[in-house]
Formats: structure tokens, sequence, C-alpha cells
């Protein structure tokens, strides 16, 4: 999994900003820890899910999307 990494000089002037930040942050976490059987799987899925454009109506939609990083090589 990806974990974000802030930078401290990039928010230096807004406190609240990096508090803000690591709520999501948790977020993913916490939904990736709820996760039982194949969780990168359905966390990738997910993330492609969120990430993209438009309705997702199949499958194939999704692995064009570049947050879909499964692939077989």
């Amino acid at each position: 999994m990806i974990k974000p990494k802030v930078v401290m000089g990039d928010v230096q002037d807004e406190p609240g900003r990096v508090e803000a930040l690591g709520r999501p942050c948790r977020f993913r976490q916490e939904f990736y820890d709820c996760l039982t059987r194949r969780a990168d799987v359905v966390f990738e899925v997910m993330d492609a899910v969120l990430c993209t454009d438009g309705p997702v109506k199949t499958l194939v939609d999704l692995t064009l999307t570049p947050e879909h990083r499964r692939g077989h090589e």
C-alpha cells in the first residue's frame, strides 16, 4: 500500500491543514484494516473506482485507469 507523505515545509503556515491531511490517511488505513480477503486487490479497485472521471460501467474500464496497478506481465 502506498502511504502518502506530508512535507512540513509545504504546510508550515497552516497548522490545521496538517491535521486535515491526516484524516483521509487514517480513513484509508482503517478501511484497509476492515478488509479480510484479498485486501490489496479490493483496495486498488476502490482507488480506481474513486479516481475515474466518470461512471464505471465495466471492470475493463477500471483497468484503463492509471490508478489500477494490477497487471499480468
